[in-house]
């Protein structure tokens, strides 16, 4: 999910307890992450009854709308646009090692991490 690049860190902080509720309420669990300045990279575990697109869907939909009306300059910023680019990559990990997308991840942390110990 790809963020548009002038998100500031607090959006940015909001946008990852958003999301982390979301998991919460779906029953999504969040492996790890990490939130750079334009992108939210995550490696979730999605039970099988909640579809990915479902889960996008309500990830942007309703992280958008709370970030417009919590920080105001938004709704300026991004009028007739949209908080979020359009579409998102997903895969599932049977291909590759759980270590290669840790690695991958970790590569992109910093400070904002959807690991679940930050």
């Amino acid at each position: 999910m790809a963020l548009h690049k002038q998100t500031e860190a607090r959006c940015r902080l909001r946008v990852r307890q958003i999301i982390r509720h979301i998991c919460a309420e779906m029953g999504v669990t969040i492996v790890n992450g990490a939130l750079s300045r334009d992108h939210v990279r995550m490696s979730v575990d999605i039970a099988p009854h909640v579809s990915v697109s479902d889960f996008v869907r309500r990830a942007k939909g309703r992280s958008s709308r709370k970030i417009e009306q919590e920080f105001e300059h938004t709704r300026k910023r991004y009028w007739a646009q949209r908080f979020w680019q359009s579409g998102y990559f997903s895969t599932t990990s049977g291909n590759i090692t759980d270590d290669v997308i840790m690695r991958y991840l970790d590569r992109h942390t910093h400070t904002d991490s959807f690991s679940p110990s930050a």
